[in-house]
């Protein structure tokens, strides 16, 4: 039997509670490994659970806990998890310290892994031994973005060429995962439209080696989107923002750029296909759609998960390997601070890694 630190978030009352509990873990049995984890990143898709919109401003804090005020409407619409105590933290690395009695499991003992476990935020997990992957001479914080970040980014190229797109659209085009999908699409020869909002965001970019970059700030940013458009034929696209006007703003560059290469007047609109993919929910508000471009357009959602299983074993295998390969390259991760678990649940820490900045995600080490 093992005892570690484990973070729980717990939404009852009209409260958020945030907290460090020790959880015995007995051995681990199948197919199943017990992890050390020694990295774990804070993503966006964490904070759906970790924090959503509680007020953490006036938030209760005491080590290794905070309790949060959850407003309205967020509260009632999380009401399927009211009540329970959830574990935090998707993905991490760490190292094999046990395993359960399939052979697969027992291949892994003593290794050093990246995994899925769900509960990332803890000094110990169970993982699926099919779900991890040995790193080898990586370093665990090298490889605990091996998952979410690189797995999303791949996705965005393999769904497009599933659906015959060549050419992609990507705002919030300046993240971990936005410089990962401009190196994927430079690899891949696709052209790739880039959507930032900061002049050094472009420079960045540029400075990967990506060739249309468009930043929202500036006055003839829509001008510049469409010549983008035109230029690569970027009538795709993947929004994390979500709310807002970000959307509709590609919609109307997209049908602008159609329009412009019709030959004769329809009140309809083009006939040029539009889509976008919101797949992350970084501006909680409303997603704002006008009637600007027509009916040939489509806005849908995008989760990993579900793509992965959509997919196939075959290729999420061959995206695993691509990603292993270029985890100090292509997939290579930044991190502006590392945390133990107490720590990330200060106010300063939890204030900062909430408000999910460009170039300033956190590094969870639970046994520092």
């Amino acid at each position: 039997m093992t005892t570690g630190k484990q973070l729980y978030s717990t939404l009852a009352d009209g409260k958020l509670t945030v907290e460090i509990v020790e959880k015995e873990f007995a051995e681990p049995k199948g197919n199943q490994v017990l992890v050390q984890m020694e990295a774990a990143p804070i993503n966006p898709s964490d904070l759906a659970i970790l924090t959503s919109a509680a007020d953490l401003e006036n938030a209760e804090y005491s080590p290794g806990k905070f309790v949060a005020d959850m407003p309205e409407p967020f509260y009632s619409a999380q009401k399927a998890r009211h009540g329970q105590r959830l574990p935090v933290g998707n993905e991490g690395a760490g190292t094999v310290i046990a395993t359960g009695d399939s052979d697969a499991a027992k291949a892994l003992m003593g290794q050093r892994v990246a995994c899925v476990p769900g509960n990332a935020y803890s000094q110990y997990c169970y993982a699926d031994a099919g779900m991890c992957l040995p790193l080898g001479d990586i370093s665990s914080e090298d490889g605990a973005s091996a998952f979410v970040n690189p797995m999303t980014a791949l996705g965005f190229v393999e769904t497009a060429k599933m659906e015959g797109q060549s050419a992609i659209l990507h705002t919030a085009a300046a993240s971990n995962l936005g410089q990962m999908l401009v190196k994927i699409c430079k690899e891949d020869n696709i052209p790739l439209v880039n959507i930032v909002r900061k002049a050094e965001h472009v420079e960045m970019l540029k400075g990967l080696g990506a060739e249309h970059v468009v930043n929202s700030s500036d006055d003839d940013y829509f001008k510049q989107l469409k010549a983008a458009i035109e230029t690569t034929g970027a009538y795709y696209g993947f929004d994390p923002i979500g709310g807002g006007n970000a959307v509709d703003t590609c919609f109307k560059a997209m049908e602008q750029v159609a329009v412009s290469k019709m030959t004769e007047f329809s009140r309809y609109g083009s006939e040029q296909a539009k889509k976008m993919y919101i797949y992350g929910r970084l501006d909680f508000g409303p997603t704002i759609l006008t009637p600007a471009y027509g009916f040939g357009w489509t806005l849908s959602g995008w989760l990993l998960t579900p793509f992965l299983a959509q997919a196939g074993l075959e290729t999420m295998g061959r995206m695993r390997q691509r990603v292993l390969a270029g985890l100090t390259t292509t997939f290579k991760s930044s991190y502006k601070s590392r945390v133990n678990l107490e720590e990330m649940l200060t106010r300063e820490a939890a204030l900062d890694y909430r408000t999910m900045k460009t170039g300033e995600k956190y590094l969870v080490t639970p046994h520092a």
